[in-house]
């Protein structure tokens, strides 16, 4: 790891554990607004757009507490080759549980869904995508790589995030900003996805994994690390990770927990 530890924060439950991701996201927020006047946000779907709903839809409790969409640029850390109507779309889930509930007076952030022209030609889906990251990041510069303020990820029982699958050749991919991946080991097989270099480049990158479920996996993350996707981007961000769980998700886990101030 790069001399730190990614954090890990457990809470008893997802009520105890949104608050705090709210905080969290809106400390970053505030960040990238002082920095470049916008929040430049990747999401993931899975159970995360929910959790995330809850935390950011909530009442502010302070005029510090205050989520500022109007000035959100929101992309997708991937999206499967769908249309943006379809229940496996990453878009439609995210519209459905966060963007469809943005009261009005809280100003609709700018929304990134891929080009649903391409959906048969997942090369050409990726490379449209990674030309809107261009021209949000790059805007005329010469960049290596986007850096997101922040990447909202959630991690597979296999211990996957974004698309990027336990040894698939795409973790090693370090030219391509978004890749196409045709053979996911999870339905739907098409897909496309920011890559590791990417995703460990961001800003902050938070994981959200809950319930019991996740258990044996998290040991796997972050015990012996194995190569995991999600053990990739620990060893590669460290404490610029950080991890928002239930105690059901990290029970048994040998890792110290970090106090969420």
């Amino acid at each position: 790891m790069p001399g730190k530890q990614p954090n890990l924060f457990a809470f008893n439950d997802v009520n105890a554990l949104t608050p705090a991701l709210r905080a969290y996201v809106i400390a970053c927020q505030n960040t990238g607004l002082t920095r470049h006047g916008v929040f430049k946000v990747a999401v993931s779907g899975g159970s995360l757009p929910k959790t995330l709903a809850q935390a950011l839809l909530a009442e502010p409790k302070s005029e510090d507490d205050v989520v500022q969409f109007d000035k959100w640029e929101i992309f997708f850390a991937d999206e499967r080759a769908v249309p943006l109507d379809h229940e496996d779309s990453n878009y439609a889930l995210v519209k459905k549980e966060l963007l469809d509930k943005i009261p009005a007076s809280a100003g609709q952030p700018i929304v990134h869904a891929i080009d649903p022209q391409h959906l048969d030609d997942t090369q050409e889906l990726a490379d449209q995508y990674e030309k809107v990251l261009v021209g949000s990041f790059a805007k005329g510069d010469s960049v290596k790589l986007p850096i997101f303020d922040l990447l909202l990820l959630g991690s597979g029982p296999d211990g996957h995030t974004c698309s990027l699958f336990p040894g698939h050749p795409l973790l090693r991919e370090t030219d391509a900003w978004v890749a196409p991946i045709d053979d996911s080991p999870k339905p739907p097989p098409k897909r496309i996805t920011l890559t590791l270099p990417v995703v460990t480049h961001a800003v902050r990158i938070a994981f959200v994994a809950t319930g019991a479920g996740k258990k044996e996996i998290m040991k796997e993350i972050f015990e012996a690390g194995n190569g995991l996707p999600c053990a990739l981007v620990n060893e590669a961000a460290g404490d610029r990770c950080s991890w928002f769980t239930d105690n059901a998700a990290v029970e048994g886990v040998q890792f110290p927990r970090r106090g969420f101030l």
